[in-house]
């Protein structure tokens, strides 16, 4: 075996958490069914007040993986999953991993076409959605090679009372799939099939063979699928619980990050599942019903993005709360401001929590965070230090050139949990996994960050969102950090704006905190304050604001979509001069 000589300063703050661990190499079903064998009777995930424990997950699970291969399910096959935080998900989930086959996880909010596109390129036969969607896959199906479109409803996930509540509400509002609608099988008629095989289900697979499948815009912005393997997952699971001693079976993690984004389906769903975790599982997210269920459920560990935490801060429900349940607080996805971070502890302090948040950071080619704020110690601003087996180093751009600790460069991971490939995309696979002398094959991130002499990180911003101005480089975190430290702003995001002089300019969008007024007053003053503290060359030209931002599909500001606006306002502009 090939010795590893990557440098690893961050080790004496590992604290009781080991470097090294010993994987399960088994699948990740195989990973919860041990489980099962070991807790039957706790509880597995709990939804809209409906608990299911470890056995009866097994049981169901079996049951759709029997009726999978009824339907004609083999192994390597594609089935995509595009459904909210609920059981029907789960059991789909697990029961196609246990007949060797792939999910390909997707945002059931998804745009048509955009489910036309996931559903096409990964070669998907079988795909699973709500019946609230169900007009968005008919309208596109027959452009694909979708051959059974399975349809859940919530309402066969609730308990009697909660059914006749759902039905009254929002269930009068779902249009009824018509019972003749080709291809169509609808959820309990696709589990009586299961009858129909009586031969185990079951189908061997390794576990560094094909499991799942994420998208991300890789490293060049354009949507791939992200082949994610057994190892990826159970790995991560038991990472996560390695770096937090302070989790014991059976301890409630509020699962509301999405089952097709990396966080929600890898931390908050898969690692409490083949841990011994206890899910509570929220198909519709808000922040309303977010603090209402953290409450409720008197959740341990609670994982979300930063404008979460910062909707969090404001909500009137969340007067008076008590959260000394809590154990874990993690934040990730986008970058924490050091004064969210500020004011979302004192929060919990004044709550009654005795924890902090804890960052962490990581990509969908890691399946999600591969590093965290150690308990032993916390440095502002810092992302934290890696997971056990897990590798980061600071290199030249593009390079395999380490830059000295303190030196800004392109972050580079390695570990377990180092994705297969991008989905028929070779070239880009070979531009991000490259593998070098020390041992190890390393993800080239794209992300701009430092590692300092101890080996904690700090994350500086996407590379491609790195701002040109006039020759000088501006990073728009750097500048958001600074707007969010002023009393007056909510929250900020800065792009970069074409000029014909400069190349780029700065301009800064605001959402400012509650009762300050959208003046013109306003914005000077943040002007102002902004000279004090910001390069002249990295000034903001102009701050807009805005009642609301741009949010992608997993709560994080939606950057691009402000750089579109500007843009059709510069042509719009143009063409009326022209």
């Amino acid at each position: 075996m090939e010795t590893i000589t990557a440098k690893t300063p961050w080790e004496p703050f590992m604290g009781e958490v080991p470097m090294h661990l010993d994987y399960f190499q088994g699948t990740m079903f195989e990973a919860v069914e041990k489980v099962a064998r070991e807790h039957p009777d706790f509880t597995a995930f709990t939804f809209m007040g409906k608990a299911t424990s470890y056995r009866t997950l097994i049981e169901e699970t079996e049951r759709c993986a029997r009726a999978l291969r009824a339907v004609g399910v083999k192994e390597g096959d594609k089935l995509t999953i595009a459904m909210p935080n609920c059981p029907q998900a789960i059991y789909m989930f697990y029961g196609v991993n246990r007949v060797g086959a792939i999910a390909n996880m997707i945002h059931p909010l998804s745009a048509e076409k955009e489910i036309e596109f996931y559903l096409n390129v990964s070669d998907s036969k079988i795909a699973i959605t709500l019946d609230q969607f169900y007009g968005k896959f008919a309208s596109i199906l027959a452009n694909t090679g979708v051959e059974t479109l399975i349809i859940a409803t919530i309402k066969d996930a609730l308990s009697p009372l909660m059914k006749i509540g759902y039905q009254l509400t929002q269930g009068r509002k779902i249009a009824k799939v018509p019972a003749d609608a080709p291809k169509v099988l609808l959820w309990k008629n696709f589990l009586k099939k299961a009858k129909e095989f009586s031969a185990d289900p079951a189908v061997r697979r390794a576990a560094e063979d094909p499991a799942v499948i994420l998208y991300s815009g890789g490293t060049t912005g354009t949507t791939k699928g992200i082949v994610l393997t057994n190892l990826n997952f159970n790995a991560l699971g038991q990472q996560v619980v390695a770096a937090n001693p302070i989790f014991k079976p059976g301890d409630k993690m509020l699962a509301a990050m999405p089952l097709f984004h990396g966080f929600g389906l890898g931390v908050c769903v898969h690692t409490m599942l083949s841990q011994g975790g206890h899910c509570i599982l929220i198909p519709r997210f808000t922040a309303a019903s977010y603090a209402k269920d953290l409450v409720k459920y008197r959740c341990n560990l609670i994982a979300g993005v930063p404008t979460l935490y910062e909707a969090l801060l404001r909500l009137p429900s969340m007067e008076g709360a008590d959260l000394s349940c809590l154990k874990g607080v993690f934040s990730g996805g986008d970058s924490l401001s050091i004064e969210l971070k500020k004011k979302f502890d004192k929060f919990l302090a004044d709550h009654g929590a005795t924890i902090q948040v804890r960052e962490g950071y990581g990509t969908t080619e890691t399946v999600t965070a591969c590093c965290l704020t150690p308990l032993t110690k916390a440095k502002e601003g810092s992302i934290g230090i890696p997971f056990p087996d897990t590798y980061i180093k600071v290199v030249e751009p593009g390079t395999d050139k380490e830059l000295p600790y303190g030196q800004e460069g392109e972050i580079l991971l390695a570990g377990p949990t180092v994705m297969k490939e991008y989905m028929k995309h070779p070239e880009e696979t070979a531009q991000t996994l490259r593998r070098h002398a020390d041992g190890l094959t390393w993800v080239y991130t794209g992300d701009l960050g430092v590692m300092d002499e101890e080996g904690f990180i700090y994350f500086r911003g996407r590379a491609k969102r790195m701002i040109i101005s006039s020759g000088y480089n501006v990073y728009p975190a750097q500048i958001e950090n600074i707007l969010d430290a002023n009393d007056k702003v909510q929250m900020s995001c800065v792009i970069g704006v074409p000029d014909a002089y400069k190349m780029q300019k700065v301009k800064a969008f605001v959402k400012l905190a509650a009762d300050v007024p959208a003046t013109e007053e306003t914005k000077q003053e943040l002007l102002d304050y902004c000279r004090k503290h910001i390069a002249k060359y990295a000034m903001p030209y102009d701050i807009e604001f805005r009642d609301e931002m741009p949010k992608t599909l997993v709560g994080k500001v939606a950057y691009r979509v402000l750089e579109e606006q500007e843009l059709d306002k510069i042509k719009a502009q143009e063409g009326k001069t022209a």
